[in-house]
């Protein structure tokens, strides 16, 4: 769901700490374009208040009462869902070891808990736009803490789709898996920011995968880890 000038993005609250759901409404709701439209306790009300109110985005804690928030992620956002919000998973990595768990189940941005206010903000604008949030640190511990999961345990069968991408292409996936951002990828590989962007919309298209996190799935389960050539 893309970010309109008519409209506010709606944004849905859910983590457990009253301190923490308070910090981030308060934040978000003195933006402009951004209105926080409900606030939840567990995974449970998050499911329930989402169905009901249709944010455009929900910030979503992953240890809760009743129903944790990969579940609830996975209810909102998983496969067979139409129209889902975006879900934007907070964690605090060095704990939470569910991240993985987090991008099979839908979740289309991650945000650490000592994110600062900017950072929140940008981060809501981010997934709202359509774009998908995977911080570089967070996808390098990501390798590190779940290399066994994310990468067969034999060599992985060719996907055909792959011989559909030109050697370019190619480098922005490699690149992407690493968890290089945009611009580091434009000055990596001398192109211009918009001919990233290119370059990415045309790999979504041909490997028919939905976003940006999709694709460091896809290419870590494929092998195709590793910097850019």
């Amino acid at each position: 769901m893309a970010e309109s000038s008519a409209e506010p993005i709606r944004v849905l609250i859910a983590d457990d700490q009253a301190v923490i759901r308070a910090g981030f409404t308060t934040i978000l709701g003195a933006q402009p374009g951004v209105a926080v439209v409900g606030e939840a306790a567990d995974g449970g009300e998050a499911v329930r208040l989402a169905r009901e109110r249709h944010p455009d985005v929900v910030v979503m804690d992953v240890r809760m009462p009743v129903l944790d928030g990969i579940a609830a992620t996975e209810a909102l956002a998983g496969p067979g869902v139409e129209d889902p919000p975006r879900i934007l998973v907070v964690t605090t990595f060095d704990y939470d070891h569910y991240v993985y768990d987090a991008l099979r189940a839908g979740a289309s941005g991650f945000l650490l808990k000592d994110s600062t206010p900017s950072q929140l903000i940008e981060a809501v604008r981010t997934v709202a736009a359509g774009d998908a949030l995977i911080a570089p640190t967070l996808t390098r511990a990501l390798l590190g803490h779940f290399a066994e999961r994310l990468l067969p345990a034999s060599a992985p069968e060719a996907d055909p789709r792959l011989a559909t991408l030109t050697p370019r292409e190619l480098d922005v996936l490699r690149a992407m898996a690493n968890g290089d951002s945009n611009a580091e990828i434009a000055a990596a590989l001398v192109i211009s920011h918009e001919t990233v962007k290119t370059y990415v919309s045309r790999i979504l298209l041909k490997l028919e995968l939905r976003d940006r996190v999709q694709v460091v799935v896809y290419a870590h389960r494929s092998g195709l880890f590793g910097p850019a050539r």
